[in-house]
């Protein structure tokens, strides 16, 4: 059975903020206007990154990306790019072999500043001409701002590096967002009456400021919890200098090791410090367990 004929968002994606949502949005809406898919294309590595040949710290891990097409915008279908591929193919070919042939794009939407293809020859102006020569729509969605500032993955990633969860979260659209699976830990908050669940934070991600944030935790069974949530080295209880995400589910008693779970920041309780005791260090987590609470409430 062929595939259902689509409409497609192109671009990176990363953080799926409120300048990305616009293409979303806009596929979607065409999508039900053509009786097609809304998909979204993407990149499996940033572009910027293999360009300028350095690593660029990502918002969002590819799961958490789609999952945020999905649930804020409504896309159905996100397709997967190898970018090494992808930049040695002609402009051209990309469109009519892999997003018309492949694919089956009727339309296509992108950002005013997309480029695609060998050497990134491919442009909203010629994606424009190459999509009315072939008969496909193609819609070029311009900057969005807020403020007076150009809505960018840049700009944001800076907030979420200073921990600004808060004015992310304006510019997002949606709490910044962290998914993994639960690893073993030491143990050592079940053992002073906060069991936290460890994730491991990859390599390649922003590192929110280390502290403590008022957070959501979503879990695999629809569950969803108010959570305390610790991002550090833990240096009352740890040696090492491994990043860790520890979420204290309030409320909750149950194992979630091996499962993915779902972390989304709302507010920045305090900075990361180092206790002389672990009573003080209990002291000041149950504080913060009330101030997450208070903080929902008022919300």
């Amino acid at each position: 059975m062929a595939k259902r004929e689509t409409v497609i968002a192109l671009g990176y994606f990363d953080g799926v903020h409120l300048g990305h949502q616009a293409l979303l949005n806009r596929a979607v809406q065409r999508a039900k206007e053509e009786n097609a898919v809304p998909a979204a294309f993407t990149f499996d590595v940033h572009p910027a990154s293999q360009i300028l040949g350095r690593q660029i710290p990502q918002i969002s891990t590819p799961e958490d990306r789609e999952g945020l097409m999905y649930r804020c915008c409504g896309i159905e279908r996100v397709e997967v790019g190898c970018f090494h591929e992808m930049m040695r193919m002609p402009w051209r070919s990309f469109v009519t072999d892999y997003l018309v042939g492949e694919l089956g794009a009727v339309r296509v939407v992108a950002g005013h500043d997309f480029h695609f293809g060998y050497r990134g020859e491919g442009n909203p102006q010629r994606l424009q001409e190459l999509c009315r020569e072939i008969g496909i729509g193609c819609d070029i969605i311009p900057k969005v701002e807020l403020d007076g500032i150009t809505i960018s993955s840049t700009y944001i990633r800076n907030l979420v590096a200073q921990g600004e969860m808060e004015r992310a979260m304006e510019f997002l659209g949606h709490p910044h967002v962290f998914s993994g699976v639960v690893v073993h830990g030491k143990a050592l908050g079940r053992t002073i009456g906060f069991p936290t669940a460890n994730l491991i934070l990859p390599p390649d991600l922003v590192v929110p400021a280390h502290g403590v944030y008022a957070t959501k935790v979503f879990l695999p069974d629809g569950q969803e919890r108010m959570a305390v949530t610790n991002v550090g080295v833990r240096p009352s209880v740890d040696d090492g200098n491994a990043v860790t995400v520890e979420p204290w589910l309030l409320d909750f008693d149950g194992d979630l090791y091996g499962q993915t779970i779902r972390v989304e920041f709302y507010t920045r309780l305090r900075e990361e410090r180092k206790f002389k005791e672990l009573s003080e260090l209990t002291k000041m987590v149950y504080f913060n367990g009330e101030q997450t609470r208070a903080y929902f409430q008022n919300r």
